[in-house]
């Protein structure tokens, strides 16, 4: 299916990604402990690097279901019980969720793109709001997620 693929390719770039991070962060601490200089654009990249991370792989780790859950219960549940409490999850905490934070992020990032925020620090990024973007579409995402998992898990509910 389409979101399985999406969240798939989401993941190889979350992947990428973080092998472009550590690379980043081995040469920031090369460069500020052996040559004592260092570049607080790299600095802040890094952050926003860890961010995209964080946003994107959210969905992916719902997908491969390595989110966090009371494991102690889930463990000894049935399948059917099992897929019932995962469809109640969705519909009930994470699509809920995600629909907030993306309703009240298009705001956050519609005011930081008007006012052209860039980094408060001497020498930092510009252009904050293309990070601040990231936070609806993780979510997008999340939802997408979400829908998908919410179509096998009741699936699998109804064939037990």
């Amino acid at each position: 299916m389409i979101i399985d693929k999406a969240i798939k390719y989401l993941a190889y770039l979350t992947a990428f990604i973080l092998i472009i991070l550590v690379l980043l962060v081995v040469y920031d601490a090369t460069a500020r402990y052996l040559f004592s200089t260092g570049s607080i654009a790299l600095q802040e990249l890094e952050w926003h690097l860890f961010d995209v991370i964080i946003l994107f792989g959210i969905a992916y780790t719902l997908k491969e279901g390595a989110h966090v859950r009371v494991d102690i219960f889930y463990a000894h549940y049935s399948a059917k019980r099992k897929a019932l409490i995962n469809i109640i999850s969705s519909l009930f905490f994470i699509l809920p969720f995600s629909f907030l934070i993306i309703y009240i992020s298009i705001d956050f990032v519609h005011m930081s793109f008007l006012q052209n925020e860039t980094s408060s620090n001497p020498g930092g990024l510009e252009y904050r709001y293309l990070v601040k973007a990231l936070l609806p579409l993780g979510f997008v995402f999340l939802v997408l997620q979400a829908i998908r998992d919410t179509q096998i898990n009741f699936k699998e509910w109804q064939s037990l």
